[in-house]
Parts: C-alpha cells; sequence; structure tokens
C-alpha cells in the first residue's frame, strides 16, 4: 500500500471514532433530558441563582447593619407621613383644604377636550 492510501485509512479510522463519540454523547444528552426536562433544569438554576442572592443580601446587610436601619426608618417615616404630617400641622397632609371638596372640574374637562378637538381638526 500505499503512504497516501495508509493515510486515508488512519483518517477514515479517526473519523469513525470521532463519530462514534458524538453519537455517544448525542445520546447520553438525550437520555438525560429525557430524565428530567428543560424547564426542571432552567428551576433549578433559577433557584440556585436566587439562593446566592439571598446569602449575599443577608451578608451585605450583616456588614451594613446602620445603612439598613435608616433605610427601614426612611421607610417607615415615608408611608407615615400622613398621618405624621395631620398630627403635627392638624391639616390634611396633601395640603388640600376641606372647602374645596365639592369642587367640579367637568368646565375643565370640556375645556380641554375643545382644544383637544382643535388640535385634531389643524391634523387633518
Amino acid at each position: 500500500m500505499t503512504n497516501a492510501r495508509l493515510r486515508m485509512i488512519e483518517d477514515l479510522h479517526l473519523r469513525n471514532s470521532a463519530k462514534a463519540l458524538v453519537e455517544a454523547d448525542i445520546a447520553h444528552l438525550r437520555a438525560d433530558l429525557a430524565e428530567r426536562g428543560l424547564g426542571a433544569r432552567a428551576a433549578d438554576r433559577i433557584a440556585e441563582g436566587a439562593t446566592d442572592v439571598y446569602d449575599e443580601a443577608v451578608e451585605v446587610a450583616a456588614d451594613n447593619k446602620g445603612a439598613l436601619a435608616a433605610i427601614v426608618a426612611a421607610l417607615v417615616l415615608w408611608f407615615a407621613r400622613h398621618p405624621i404630617l395631620e398630627a403635627l400641622f392638624g391639616e390634611d397632609a396633601d395640603g388640600r383644604d376641606d372647602e374645596h371638596e365639592d369642587y367640579d372640574d367637568r368646565h375643565d374637562r370640556d375645556h380641554y377636550d375643545a382644544d383637544a378637538e382643535q388640535g385634531n381638526r389643524w391634523r387633518r
């Protein structure tokens, strides 16, 4: 046999062994996916990521207790701002007077609707 023929036979064996490896990998992947689907794998990865984020948050919170306390206090004050302002100043927290509660803004809306209609006519 010639050198070229020997080399071709070696290349053929090498190709066949590589093809057998790829086919074995594909069979392994199919069996693995049949056992656990992509959805279950994605859920596991998301759960692992969430656990890692939670652990990191706990560690950061433990390192920065003062900042965490300030943030919690600011949130409590924000959500309790209306009762606190009413207790301090004796009026509604939003600063509105009660004498204007019955104000009807239909005229304002009608005027706005007329302006919008005029704008639509100009665009046509």
